[in-house]
């Protein structure tokens, strides 16, 4: 049987200069009012079979909010990013220039004590591994790194592809096939 994962991004809980690493912050009100503005064209994948999502503050809201009870997945939160957690790029960068652009170069590396990035893209990847095979859809509210981490593994790209998928609040994108062999799978607007 082929799965179908569709993954939502959270609604922003900032805006887009003021993201933090690793942020634990709640919605803010511009989040709630955007997935009020979507929450009626995400109506369908409250018939997934099974429903999770990131365990910070915005996924669990945006998918409560959207009518999901979702499940909180360890293996879905965001990077772990060590002592760099709760600080923007900008502020990093300003403390640690040589770091962040090891850290940008090379996805092995690790220099905020954290987790790096080919390891952050190895977890969700097996999370997506690991998914019950017998269930046909499948739903996860996930921060927008994650979703960028899982299409990265799913299409099998190098890691540094990362940096180059924009993922924004409230976009979706669904994963069709089975463990190890992932397809994007762009849904049509109309029947």
């Amino acid at each position: 049987m082929t799965l179908r994962v569709t993954l939502v991004a959270a609604a922003r809980s900032s805006s887009q200069l003021s993201e933090r690493f690793d942020d634990d912050r709640p919605l803010d009100r511009a989040g709630w009012y955007e997935v009020g503005l979507v929450a009626h064209t995400l109506i369908p994948l409250g018939a997934a079979e099974l429903r999770y999502c990131s365990p910070t503050p915005r996924s669990r809201a945006t998918g409560d909010a959207l009518g999901l009870a979702p499940m909180a997945q360890p293996a879905l939160r965001d990077c772990d990013m060590g002592h760099w957690r709760g600080l923007t790029l900008g502020e990093v960068t300003a403390r640690e220039p040589a770091a962040v652009n090891a850290w940008l170069a090379d996805p092995r590396s690790a220099p905020h004590g954290g987790e790096s990035l080919l390891g952050f893209i190895g977890r969700v990847g097996g999370w997506l591994n690991t998914r019950p095979a017998d269930e046909g859809l499948i739903v996860a509210v996930a921060e927008p790194a994650v979703i960028r981490a899982a299409l990265v593994y799913a299409l099998n790209a190098p890691p540094t592809a990362y940096w180059n998928v924009d993922v924004r609040p409230l976009s979706t994108v669904t994963l069709a096939g089975l463990p190890g062999r992932w397809s994007l799978r762009l849904e049509a607007a109309v029947p």
